[in-house]
């Protein structure tokens, strides 16, 4: 019998000490990137072949995951079975220790599954406390988990009207970055879900006062770098007031990434990537690794 698997794991980090979410090249000094946590526990579970994690989606640092996904192989030594999806949780979550990433759930998942490029869409929702004059004032709960602003209230009105222009397919060079991958990536994206709406803190039931806080949420099969962050910021300076709905328009259909207004992209620490979702059909063993995998749940029973 075949004792090679491949699990497919959505995991939860907060990105606060991590530099990001996959690998930093070793000659990086300092913080770690939590696909480094990961390998490093999966590597605990002593497999025979070398451990080597594929990352869905590459969050940057300070950024936070409440459900980022992976996939990687993993054969056990002197023909042992495979881990049981439940077991490979709770011995991944055991060898993170004290590290702020978790293990939520596992999948075993055909050969040739990808989790990256066989993901359907993503989910990132970024989170504005409002009427904070200084982040010390925000709840432990929420320290470093939303961007906190001076502003009491936001235009939410103008900003559906913004956001509105940006859902759809468009060439979306003014939102991302410069980076390394700039040459090589398709500016043309779909978003598919840009909402506003309110949120709460994390403390809202147990803090002595309430907190206006906003969520926006972002759906689309990929982003751009940092995409997310510079369109949120546009979007809350239309809120502010201090960007019209024709001049985010006018910054759209630049489609430079030097037109976007430096400093206004917001924060990394109030992006939360929510959800990484596949197809069923996708996640679907093949008759014999189902049949391999059933044998191997008894066998841990037994």
């Amino acid at each position: 019998m075949h004792n090679r698997a491949r699990y497919l794991i959505f995991f939860q980090y907060i990105g606060t000490k991590y530099r990001g979410a996959v690998k930093v090249p070793p000659h990086q000094l300092g913080k770690k990137g939590v696909q480094d946590h990961l390998e490093d526990a999966i590597q605990r579970l002593r497999p025979v072949n070398p451990v080597s994690l594929s990352v869905s989606s590459r969050t940057d640092t300070g950024v936070h995951a409440l459900s980022n996904s992976a996939h990687f192989d993993l054969q056990r030594k002197n023909d042992k079975l495979p881990f049981t999806e439940d077991i490979l949780v709770q011995a991944l979550n055991f060898h993170l220790g004290t590290e702020q990433i978790r293990i939520t759930r596992a999948h075993r998942v055909p050969y040739d599954f990808h989790a990256r490029f066989r993901a359907q869409s993503r989910t990132y929702v970024y989170r504005i406390a409002l009427g904070i004059s200084h982040h010390s004032l925000l709840p432990l709960t929420d320290w470093d988990l939303c961007w906190s602003l001076r502003n009491t209230e936001l235009n939410v009105d103008a900003m559906h009207e913004a956001a509105s222009l940006l859902v759809g397919t468009h060439d979306f060079s003014t939102f991302r970055a410069v980076n390394s991958d700039l040459p090589f990536k398709n500016p043309v994206k779909t978003m598919d879900v840009i909402t506003i709406q309110q949120g709460n803190s994390f403390a809202y039931a147990h803090f002595h006062r309430e907190i206006p806080l906003w969520e926006l949420t972002f759906t689309s099969k990929s982003f751009l770098y940092k995409q997310v962050r510079r369109m949120t910021g546009a979007l809350v300076a239309v809120g502010q007031g201090l960007l019209s709905v024709p001049q985010l328009k006018k910054i759209l259909e630049a489609r430079d990434s030097l037109a976007y207004p430096q400093g206004m992209a917001a924060p990394a620490h109030g992006l939360f990537l929510t959800r990484v979702d596949y197809r069923d059909t996708d996640l679907q063993l093949s008759p014999q690794l189902s049949e391999e995998l059933l044998t191997s749940t008894r066998n841990s029973k037994d």
